[in-house]
């Protein structure tokens, strides 16, 4: 095969949207490829990483942070192209649920980067003005449109301090409440969930709240999110839950090991979580004074190969792979959502 041929056939597909749109412009061949509908599928199955981050305060419209702007990027950050105004509420894997600022609240899916969506049906419950909601899309060969589920778990009406969930499927197109109900004290943290292998974690005041999806049990789970300087926070890494938290010197990176050790004999020397990742900083990023447990987490996402974090009032990324720091300019606001964004061109 030509070179040409082998880069066409076996490389644009790893690539990110924003240069697959940019190559269109090399010739007719490759135009016609990459705007196939197979094409698009195996881009979705092919490019995961962690592309930037969309941020919005209030209602106003959101924004986006690219961390390669030559490469990633989405044609309409303000997400004007959906019907009404929206709130981003989560992602994953290139995909947005985003819900309604007014009226009735409703949730969409939508691909940024195709500007395709889709509007969900009403909830069979009352999911709160602050929805914990997580989505869930996990790309497949065997799927050209992607099927994707979405979870919420919000206070129960019929039982004190009780959780419930309610799951939505777009195979079946229809929410339904599980039959599960968590009871505890603690309060719930709304925009900390996250999904790995079929199980969905929230972050509570001082532990975890668990749903296994495929028995929909919920339980408890230990996690310790409070190092100097700051609030950690939950996320995905190789395959895996990863706890990240503020050090003296940078960043500690934990992976979750055990999630049985509650029921351990009680010397049992098993621990729930193993540390992955010891990172110093230069100049170090957090300070003991900085630790305040009512303020916004200073870590605010850390999944794949990227962390996202502030100090001194700007924000930054530190790289896994590649050990390098990147500013990403001022923070605005310490209480805007920020949801990471993978720059795919799956179809919805």
């Amino acid at each position: 095969m030509d070179l040409k041929d082998i880069v066409r056939n076996h490389a644009l597909q790893f690539l990110p949207a924003k240069s697959l749109f940019r190559f269109t412009g090399v010739c007719r061949d490759w135009k016609l490829d990459i705007t196939t509908p197979f094409f698009a599928h195996k881009q979705s199955n092919s490019f995961r990483d962690i592309s930037g981050f969309f941020f919005q305060s209030g209602t106003a419209p959101p924004s986006f942070i690219s961390l390669d702007p030559k490469a990633y990027g989405v044609p309409d950050p303000s997400l004007s192209f959906l019907p009404e105004p929206v709130e981003i509420r989560s992602s994953s894997n290139g995909l947005l649920c985003c819900q309604a600022h007014d009226g009735s609240k409703a949730y969409y899916i939508c691909n940024p980067v195709t500007r395709k969506w889709k509007k969900l049906p009403k909830p069979n419950a009352d999911h709160g003005s602050n929805p914990a909601i997580v989505l869930i899309f996990e790309p497949s060969l065997l799927n050209f449109v992607a099927e994707y589920k979405l979870i919420c778990v919000f206070p129960s009406v019929d039982f004190d301090n009780g959780y419930e969930f309610e799951i939505y499927s777009s195979r079946d197109e229809t929410w339904r409440v599980s039959g599960e109900i968590y009871f505890g004290h603690q309060h719930l943290v709304p925009r900390t969930g996250v999904h790995v292998n079929d199980i969905v974690y929230w972050v509570l005041d001082y532990q975890i709240l668990v749903f296994d999806l495929t028995m929909e049990r919920a339980q408890q789970l230990s996690g310790n999110f409070y190092g100097t300087g700051g609030v950690g926070a939950l996320g995905l890494m190789d395959g895996k839950l990863c706890l990240t938290t503020p050090s003296p010197t940078g960043l500690t990176v934990k992976v979750l090991a055990n999630a049985y050790t509650n029921t351990m004999g009680m010397h049992s020397n098993a621990r729930a979580w193993e540390t992955k990742h010891q990172i110093s900083l230069s100049p170090p990023p957090f300070r003991a004074s900085d630790y305040n447990p009512r303020m916004t987490s200073n870590i605010l996402f850390a999944g794949g190969k990227v962390v996202l974090y502030r100090s001194g009032g700007n924000l930054h990324t530190y790289d896994l792979k590649t050990k390098e720091t990147q500013c990403l300019g001022d923070e605005l606001d310490q209480n805007a959502r920020i949801v990471s964004h993978v720059n795919s061109l799956v179809e919805i």
